[in-house]
């Protein structure tokens, strides 16, 4: 990797993490955490680890689809954000955030354009 792949992969996670610090700032007023487990910059793909009090929260499946739609519409070089938590049941190897992560589905949902209920924040 390149000098400059690897300033611009720099720049990009600071931008991610900016974006959760100024969008979602009760995740840490809340006792939980989150941050980025892996990044794609050539596909555009991010996964976002949220930790701490958001594994056992009941609320984490908004939080996770407002990352989401939010993420995208905001990064214009993100394409696909994936978001885990603790719940997936994963194995060490996953750092405690759950192999396949947890994947919030919501009734009457039926397309991937459906951003899913508001969050409330």
């Amino acid at each position: 990797m390149s000098t400059e792949t690897q300033s611009n992969d720099d720049d990009l996670r600071e931008e991610i993490s900016n974006f959760l610090r100024r969008n979602f700032p009760q995740i840490q007023m809340h006792g939980g955490s989150a941050a980025i487990q892996d990044l794609d910059r050539e596909s555009g793909e991010v996964t976002v680890a949220l930790g701490g009090a958001c594994s056992g929260c009941g609320i984490s499946p908004m939080t996770i689809q407002a990352i989401k739609s939010r993420m995208v519409k905001e990064i214009p070089e993100i394409n696909q954000v994936h978001a885990n938590t603790g719940m997936g049941g994963g194995g060490a190897g996953d750092a405690g955030f759950g192999g396949g992560g947890m994947s919030p589905s919501f009734p009457g949902e039926t397309t991937d354009d459906d951003e899913g209920p508001q969050a409330p924040f």
